[in-house]
């Protein structure tokens, strides 16, 4: 009868050693054996009528060593569920006879594994004290959209040349070295940009430029932070790319001549308001700003309530076991070198998931597929923005919508976790503590750029 003996070896470590008799595999090996028999397919004989002898010959090891494995692996499963083992991840071998098995000789057999313990820690969510920012939406801003909503439903001209820093410009990002010669096998990538996109210093050298006239521009001297970032990323960049130079062949000059402030543009920016001066107009768009901050100052509640709980819980890891485990028990195998490297950020991550599964138990918080179907509708609307009520009735369009992405598998386990993290923080933010404090837009962005994780 099999028999398993734990020990400790370290911190939240330990060792299950799992012993085997021939009686606990000896009756499942028989049986495979001859259920292999029947559907052996060997030339010369009929399937079923293989003769016994010559399959155990051919076959018997391999079926004597996946029972005594499938065995030991069924016993040390019931006694971790019987004995309410909470582990990370799989267990990990250790010393086994595995070599000594011959389906000649049957026998006792021992294997050991070594487990990680998850440990034992708490959570007092109303001990968070958190900042509630109000954003400042001031005229500016308002003015600043306006003028934004005005450009987008323009005109275009083309003129034979650009005039001030209100041009479009349509280019070619060619990269080369700083004299302009094109890098072999480099990026090559068409980008639309207003002039004004560019710093100050470098929109001088765009005033009076024509169709095919090119300009060297190295990516971090010609754009500020916010622009830098949006470029690195459409051009598949990083920041450490930022010191590399592009040569940028215009192919096309635009200006746009902006929308008349009239109910024609109060009309296709919100087709279900109503809107007749510009008042309103301005009104409408204060009220979403203001949403659009009120959401991003929610979301930094959950970043500040997210920061507390990983910096205040006290949380003790099998560390040994879990460098172990990076090495051979993930999806790839890793050098000593690249779990030590790798450990810190796999070792936050784990401790997140432990809290928020924790959280998520003790809130009750649950997604369903109406969660799902909301979801799905709430991101085509914020796509689709104000065009959506041009479509007139749009229910049934925006159901259609929802049950196509219902089928999406990666769509659903990504809205899956999306929605239940924002659950989770939402039952959270009951239990908090907020300090409401008036800030300006400009040092809101700072602070969401020192808190990203």
């Amino acid at each position: 009868m099999a028999s398993i003996k734990r020990e400790n070896i370290g911190l939240l470590n330990d060792k299950l050693t799992i012993t085997i008799a021939k009686e606990d595999y000896i009756k499942g090996y028989e049986t495979n054996l001859k259920k292999y028999a029947k559907t052996a397919n060997i030339p010369g004989f009929r399937k079923g009528m293989v003769p016994a002898g010559l399959i155990k010959k051919m076959h018997g090891q391999s079926v004597f060593q996946d029972e005594i494995l499938k065995t030991v692996e069924n016993e040390m499963n019931q006694y971790i569920a019987k004995e309410k083992m909470e582990i990370f991840a799989q267990p990990l071998p250790m010393a086994s006879n595995m070599a000594n098995m011959d389906v000649n000789t049957p026998g006792d057999y021992e294997f050991a594994f070594e487990v990680g313990l998850k440990p034992d820690f708490k959570l007092n969510t109303k001990e968070i004290k958190v900042t509630k920012y109000k954003i400042e939406v001031t005229p500016e801003m308002i003015q600043s959209e306006l003028e934004r909503l005005q450009i987008r439903n323009g005109n275009m001209t083309e003129p034979e040349a650009s005039e001030s820093e209100e041009n479009v410009l349509n280019v070619t990002f060619i990269e080369s070295d700083k004299d302009g010669n094109e890098v072999e096998g480099g990026i090559r990538k068409d980008n639309s940009l207003l002039i004004k996109y560019f710093t100050e210093k470098s929109r001088k050298q765009f005033i009076g430029k024509k169709t095919d006239d090119t300009i060297v521009i190295n990516l971090k001297q010609s754009f500020d932070d916010k622009e830098l970032d949006i470029i690195l990323n459409d051009l598949g960049l990083t920041i450490e790319d930022a010191d590399k130079y592009f040569k940028l062949l215009i192919t096309k000059v635009g200006l746009v001549e902006k929308a008349p402030l009239d109910e024609t543009l109060f009309t296709v920016t919100y087709p279900n308001q109503a809107i007749k001066t510009e008042a309103e107009f301005r009104e409408a768009i204060k009220n979403d700003i203001e949403g659009y901050y009120e959401q991003q100052a929610r979301n930094q509640i959950h970043d500040q309530i997210y920061h507390s709980l990983i910096e205040n819980t006290k949380m003790e890891f099998p560390t040994a076991f879990l460098k172990r485990w990076l090495q051979s028990g993930g999806e790839k195998p890793r050098t000593i070198e690249e779990a030590e490297k790798e450990y810190p950020v796999f070792a936050d991550q784990l401790k997140w998931t432990l809290i928020s599964t924790q959280l998520i138990a003790d809130n009750k918080v649950e997604v369903v597929a109406e969660d799902l179907k909301n979801f799905a509708k709430q991101q085509l609307m914020s796509y689709m923005g104000g065009q959506l009520g041009a479509l007139g009735d749009n229910d049934q369009w925006l159901e259609d919508y929802a049950a196509r992405m219902m089928q999406d598998r990666k769509f659903v386990e990504d809205s899956y976790h999306r929605i239940s993290t924002d659950k989770l923080f939402t039952s959270i933010e009951g239990d908090v503590t907020a300090k409401e404090e008036s800030i300006s837009a400009e040092k809101f962005a700072d602070k969401l750029q020192q808190h990203q994780h």
